[in-house]
């Protein structure tokens, strides 16, 4: 059966089709998948059924769901955000019974720290420079790991003079896709061999966004390297779209600068949910548990569990 997220899918990937004229065709209440289309809602099963067989004849195949999605979450900028989304994201929605697989990426190790791996025995490095399979540790329910810890960082200059080096990771993960519903891959704050290698095995990328000017300084260029892989290497990579993070709506600064990339990214998603800033967060990664364990009244684990519904009816 089609889904939600298989109609957004196919629509972000087909710009030309008019959404007003698929409504009209699939005899929808008018606006319905104009208001999907922004976000503003999810089509039920009968607005599905009704566009099944529209969509069919402008090229829609029912392909998905056997297969994991693979999302890299991604910013150059370091301290925005992209660990803690990985982890708490990756954790709201196995408890809602997804599968889950979260992939660290950065040699810093922080996403297996955080999710109590401090020194792995096998890691991702391994499975990158020998061709071997992924070490996968169990964490919780519905959720492994794939761990990393500085040893990965003396890999760089080696995955690059590798033949195929890129593509190793996006190799490692493909028998593994069929065992998980979402991979989220934690990237590096740095455009290097690694986020590239994330950016090639990956469906999605989800940008992760402090609202302050430092953080937004260099935007470009990280959607200069998502197109320029999109281009020449893995047509299939989309934008999901931008998750505001650290965010104390208290201040006019961060009011201004959302409002500020909003406007100027009109033709990408921006996610509803916003994680604000909450000290609970921090504490719970000293503590090395996902936010929900820690303190599953907090604002934290609130926010993380609305962006895990949000992505549920979008990706």
């Amino acid at each position: 059966m089609i889904t939600h997220p298989d109609v957004m899918h196919f629509l972000a990937h087909n710009p030309a089709l008019s959404v007003s004229a698929l409504e009209a065709e699939a005899r929808l209440p008018k606006s319905t998948l104009a208001k999907a289309v922004a976000g503003d809602r999810v089509l039920n099963a009968k607005h599905l059924s009704a566009l099944f067989p529209v969509l069919v004849k402008y090229g829609f195949k029912e392909h998905r769901s056997s297969e994991a999605r693979v999302i890299s979450v991604i910013n150059h900028k370091g301290g925005v955000g992209k660990t803690t989304t990985v982890i708490n994201l990756g954790c709201g929605l196995a408890r809602i019974g997804k599968r889950i697989l979260v992939v660290d990426m950065d040699p810093q190790g922080n996403l297996s720290q955080s999710l109590g791996v401090d020194n792995p025995e096998a890691q991702v490095v391994d499975a990158l420079l020998h061709k071997g399979a992924l070490p996968l540790v169990s964490i919780m329910p519905n959720l492994d790991l794939a761990p990393s810890d500085l040893e990965l960082a003396f890999a760089d200059l080696e995955l690059v003079q590798t033949v195929g080096g890129m593509n190793r990771l996006k190799n490692a993960l493909r028998p593994l896709r069929k065992n998980y519903d979402y991979i989220f891959i934690d990237c590096p704050p740095a455009l290097n061999i690694f986020t590239n290698s994330a950016l090639v095995a990956s469906q999605g990328c989800l940008i992760t966004l402090q609202p302050e000017a430092s953080a937004m300084k260099g935007l470009n260029k990280l959607f200069d390297r998502i197109y320029q892989v999109q281009e020449d290497i893995n047509y299939e990579l989309h934008i999901e779209g931008v998750v505001f993070t650290m965010v104390d709506r208290r201040l006019k600064l961060h009011q201004d600068m959302m409002q500020d990339v909003i406007n100027s990214l009109k033709n990408f998603r921006i996610f509803h949910t916003f994680i604000r800033s909450n000290v609970t967060i921090k504490e719970s990664q000293v503590a090395q548990q996902d936010i929900f364990s820690y303190d599953e009244n907090s604002n934290g684990a609130k926010d993380h569990m609305s962006l895990a519904q949000e992505i549920l009816t979008t990706v």
